[in-house]
């Protein structure tokens, strides 16, 4: 054997201090086990970083930290699930350098030093190579697929009210889930996900999937940032930036006004809010809405302090009701889709 073969050897057969598998696990699954299974093998412990924590419960994300850890750790024995850390792992959308900054103390958080003896364990040789690019101090531990399992099909069919099979889940899991299915919350989240099925089922029809086109106005005055609670599927309930679908005949900006003004009543007048739109940016996360590939272009609006207060809103339209919220008491957990993400990205928090 070759110099160089009996590196790759070394490499290859290394026993680590920590393993570190970063996943959503919604819901935890037959292949995520396997994943599992082999970094108990190759460590003294296994770091399970468990992404879009601190979210509003959606049809992409159903299960939150705590019931996916109750997953992962109910598929072991005492013993080694003594081995298995979970940590919460918040998402940043649009901004990989803070999701690299929470990864790394996610780690830090059960290791103490990111120094120490840390490797990366997934799926597939192009996930590992992805996640060595992004952590050249961490070594890269490769899985094969189990099967091609992924979680998408089986959350999809559970929340239309099927129930997951053994040779997908774990006991663990699928406990969690019949558990979820007798909850208010699995309900809502049912009816939810057969709105979503019919509404892409008009679109059956056309040569390829759609792209639709949205505009969101992002309004802050005195440190106060104005949003809505939506009425209607999906979101029902969460608070959102004012905005909406784009009419044939318009451009974006012209969008982002008129669903403002349909949506909250501003007591603003235009000639001020057009002068007043400080920059825009463009959200186009893959997966940042159920209804389907849905791009929104996004208008900060940062309007002058007023002695007099804030100007008066009223909820109209698609929105429940309209209100001026203190940037302090944003909360990740009650928002729709991205505009958590979408606001921290265009505000600076």
């Amino acid at each position: 054997m070759s110099e160089s073969s009996e590196q790759s050897s070394a490499k290859d057969n290394k026993h680590y201090r920590y393993l570190v598998f970063i996943g959503r696990f919604q819901p935890f699954h037959r292949g995520h086990k396997a994943v599992i299974d082999e970094a108990l093998k190759r460590a003294d412990n296994v770091i399970m970083l468990i992404g879009s924590a601190n979210l509003p419960r959606s049809l992409r994300n159903p299960f939150s930290v705590a019931e996916r850890a109750a997953m992962i750790k109910g598929a072991y024995s005492a013993e080694a699930a003594a081995r298995i850390h979970c940590v919460a792992l918040d998402d940043a959308l649009y901004n990989d350098t803070r999701w690299l900054q929470y990864v790394q103390a996610g780690v830090k958080s059960i290791t103490g030093d990111l120094q120490t003896d840390i490797g990366l364990i997934g799926h597939s040789k192009d996930s590992s190579s992805y996640y060595l690019s992004l952590f050249p101090n961490w070594a890269s531990v490769s899985v094969p697929s189990y099967h091609n399992l992924s979680a998408t099909p089986i959350r999809d069919s559970y929340l239309m009210g099927a129930t997951p099979t053994p040779e997908r889940t774990p006991e663990s899991t699928r406990k969690v889930l019949n558990d979820f299915k007798k909850t208010d919350e699995y309900q809502s989240l049912h009816e939810e996900a057969d709105f979503i099925d019919k509404y892409k089922r008009q679109w059956e029809s056309a040569p390829y999937p759609p792209t639709f086109m949205t505009a969101d106005a992002l309004i802050v005055q005195s440190g106060h940032i104005l949003l809505v609670e939506r009425r209607s599927m999906p979101g029902r309930g969460l608070w959102a930036l004012p905005g909406g679908f784009l009419n044939p005949k318009e451009t974006l900006f012209d969008a982002c006004i008129r669903e403002l003004r349909e949506e909250t009543r501003l007591k603003v007048p235009e000639p001020v809010l057009r002068g007043s739109c400080h920059s825009q940016h463009t959200f186009d996360d893959p997966y940042r809405s159920a209804r389907g590939r849905t791009i929104t272009q996004a208008f900060y609006f940062q309007l002058k302090n007023d002695p007099k207060g804030l100007p008066k809103v009223k909820g109209g339209d698609d929105a429940a009701t309209a209100f001026w919220l203190p940037l302090a008491e944003l909360d990740a957990t009650m928002m729709f889709e991205d505009h958590y993400a979408i606001i921290t990205k265009m505000v600076g928090l």
